[in-house]
């Protein structure tokens, strides 16, 4: 009988690094802060219709959206962990106006800053929706011991060491990318931990799964509902489909491995679009392109976007590279 060889996030991680004499391996306690962090949040999520978990938080965060209990779960989880491991020196989240800044004597060396989404599609809690946690690692540019500075925080796409997302769907699963490729790991109940079950990932060129809140159609610029027109109208062989959940992990994940293309464009009541660039966009669209994919604003890539605030948000287009173009050039007219 042959057995398959496992192989778990961390031996993946130090055979990664063991490529690069020059790493330090603070990246890979990074992923194990966040894989640690992800356990218990999977923990959480599992039995949330058990304990009081679900509802209302009674507040809204800065964004003035409505915080979920497990989205400050989800926030002080992350931050805990990645404290605690003392291989990171600033935090900003979604969740959070301002600089997480770690100064604990752990920290001092630290030279990664995380920028996350602790729980994407919340909305989705309270009705047992898939849901998900994104992020990002930067390096710091000013000198390590002083203080964390807003240029630090404040980088383009291009300057991600890593990016992931976590899945808490049928299965959990961590998506990751250090700029060699996408792969994704299952988390083993059985054995507590992620085992690579998705190696070297990539998007197929071109998809029949568009993905866009249709509620909004009327608010659209002309371009986003010609092409929106054009994938409800299409008379090729096999038509298109439309597949939106309300998680952008959840979106974006069926059409990373199946193909098609996930669209948050603008709209007369959202004129920059919804999605955060530092929390969802620019991780996202590192992952994209390492999966062979696209991502764009409809008029630049969103890897080159210049951040001016840690809340800034952008209009996203990201999956197939056929299916991006197509909009493109509707968008272009």
């Amino acid at each position: 009988m042959r057995i398959n060889q496992v192989i778990s996030l961390s031996q993946f991680i130090a055979d990664q690094q063991s490529k690069h004499p020059e790493a330090s391996g603070d990246l890979s306690k990074i992923f194990r802060d966040i894989k640690f962090a992800a356990k218990i949040v999977n923990r959480d999520v599992r039995k949330a219709g058990l304990v009081d978990v679900l509802g209302a938080h009674g507040t809204v965060n800065v964004q003035g959206e409505e915080v979920k209990k497990l989205d400050m779960l989800a926030n002080e989880e992350f931050k805990s962990s990645l404290t605690l491991g003392g291989d990171c020196c600033a935090i900003i989240s979604e969740e959070e106006e301002d600089i997480h800044h770690i100064e604990t004597t752990l920290n001092v060396n630290s030279k990664y800053i995380i920028a996350m989404d602790p729980l994407d599609g919340s909305s989705n809690i309270d009705v047992n929706a898939s849901i998900g946690t994104i992020f990002s690692v930067y390096r710091r540019i000013s000198p390590i011991g002083e203080p964390v500075t807003m240029e630090d925080v404040l980088q383009k796409g291009t300057n991600q060491v890593a990016a992931g997302y976590i899945i808490y769907g049928s299965s959990t699963m961590m998506v990751i990318t250090t700029g060699q490729g996408v792969n994704a790991f299952t988390l083993d109940a059985s054995i507590g931990d992620f085992c690579l079950s998705h190696p070297d990932i990539k998007i197929p060129k071109d998809g029949k799964i568009y993905s866009i809140n249709d509620g909004n159609y009327d608010r659209f610029e002309s371009g986003v509902q010609q092409y929106v027109d054009y994938c409800r109208n299409s008379t090729v062989k096999e038509a298109y489909s439309a597949r939106y959940i309300g998680s952008m992990v959840s979106d974006f994940h069926r059409n990373l491995l199946k193909g098609g293309i996930f669209m948050y464009p603008a709209s007369s009541d959202a004129p920059n679009g919804k999605l955060r660039l530092m929390f969802e966009s620019n991780p996202m669209a590192f992952i994209t392109e390492q999966a062979g994919g696209k991502a764009t604003t409809g008029a630049e890539r969103i890897l080159d976007l210049e951040p001016t605030e840690i809340h800034q948000r952008n209009p996203v287009f990201m999956g197939s590279p056929d299916m991006v173009d197509k909009l493109e050039s509707f968008i272009k007219g």
